[in-house]
């Protein structure tokens, strides 16, 4: 039970953090998988690559295909909607620490 709880809680966070870096530059799954870990997000790609999916057709991220060393590698980057949510998100977690730091 409590880790359903946690992993919701933390979808947010996930998110969050998946739109500050493709603000930063594009960004594909196994990049991203290993910087969510880095943080402590032990996600599967069965859980980031419907995220980063649901974040496209939200209008949030839009992907680029490139041919890499023969692959296929899907490329994500902030839209002009994702870059807003974004700057919202930031307000509202920032807002969100303050208030709950011990």
């Amino acid at each position: 039970m409590e880790d359903k709880v946690l992993r919701k809680l933390f979808l947010g966070f996930i998110q969050i953090h998946i739109l500050h870096h493709a603000k930063e530059h594009p960004i594909f799954g196994v990049w991203m998988l290993e910087e969510l870990k880095e943080h402590g997000y032990n996600i599967s790609f069965g859980t980031l690559y419907p995220i980063l999916h649901s974040m496209e057709s939200d209008g949030l991220l839009s992907k680029e295909e490139k041919n890499v060393h023969g692959k296929i590698r899907k490329y994500y980057s902030t839209t002009e909607k994702g870059n807003r949510v974004l700057i919202e998100a930031r307000k509202k977690a920032f807002e969100l620490f303050k208030e709950i730091k011990e």
